[in-house]
């Protein structure tokens, strides 16, 4: 998924991922292996010598990024970045962040990053163009309907076949609303996370699909005629990995990064600080 706007004012507890070790095999099949000694910055082959530069898009939004400024490390992804950072090694002073359009970011061909964390979407179609670390966020898709609007008192998938709904465009809430969802009419998708919130205020969509944190604060905050009707996507939601280029070098050493995080359950502190699994949103089925 793509994300909108969302801030710490949501924050609650939510379950860190699990995983350990320095080699991986995730649930895609992929094994990553670094070794510990190569993961330094001395070592690693990064787009600077002696610094990490990590990308993410613009605006950078709440709680992902607070105040548009990705270097302050405040916000979700923030965090995640500097977290990975030190963990392989890098003070502060030597991370270095960039931006790169969401739609880009998963494109064939050489990268001016080392790695971009930006709510990107592990999906088998993107691995083919990019590699993925190991994941670092999960986070189930959530309907979000004018109070209103019939959709609000919609307590299952099907009740939301004739609703008009709204989406981003390249986004993995895209798919899943055409895959189960599945209206009976197209949805209406729009080029940015703007123009989704923007359609769902002025009454041009019933409902809009996004991933859960950003459905909570965009009820909260930003359309607050809106309610959050209920959340899908099966066990396990979507996972969200850091993106580098196709066989990148560093792929191993920022999944082990993420892995030695999640042991030491740095992940799950940040993820409680920053981010909300709305424990309250019923599951749609």
């Amino acid at each position: 998924m793509k994300k909108l706007l969302a801030p710490a004012i949501l924050v609650l507890a939510l379950a860190a991922l699990a995983g350990c070790g320095s080699s991986k095999s995730d649930s895609r099949g992929a094994t990553t292996t670094a070794s510990a000694a190569s993961c330094t910055p001395a070592k690693m082959q990064t787009q600077s010598k002696g610094t990490l530069t990590i990308a993410t898009d613009k605006p950078a939004y709440p709680p992902y990024f607070e105040d548009d400024e990705p270097a302050n490390g405040e916000g979700f992804e923030s965090a995640v970045g500097f977290a990975i950072g030190k963990q392989l090694g890098y003070k502060p002073a030597q991370v270095k962040w960039t931006v790169e359009p969401f739609d880009s970011s998963y494109a064939p061909g050489p990268k001016n990053f080392d790695f971009d964390v930006n709510e990107i979407s592990i999906t088998p179609v993107r691995e083919k163009a990019v590699d993925f670390s190991a994941p670092y966020y999960k986070a189930n898709q959530a309907v979000v309907a004018l109070k209103s609007s019939a959709a609000a008192k919609a307590t299952s998938l099907a009740d939301l076949v004739d609703t008009k709904i709204g989406v981003q465009i390249n986004t993995t809430s895209l798919s899943a609303v055409e895959d189960e969802i599945e209206p009976g009419s197209r949805p209406e998708v729009f080029n940015n996370s703007g123009d989704v919130v923007t359609a769902l205020k002025n009454g041009q969509v019933e409902a809009v699909v996004v991933d859960l944190p950003t459905a909570l604060y965009l009820t909260a905050a930003q359309v607050t005629t809106a309610t959050v009707v209920g959340q899908f996507g099966g066990a396990t939601g979507e996972e969200w990995g850091a993106l580098l280029s196709k066989g990148s070098s560093l792929t191993g050493c920022v999944s082990q990064a993420i892995e030695e995080l999640e042991s030491s359950g740095e992940i799950e502190k940040i993820t409680q600080r920053w981010m909300s699994q709305a424990a309250g949103a019923p599951e749609l089925h």
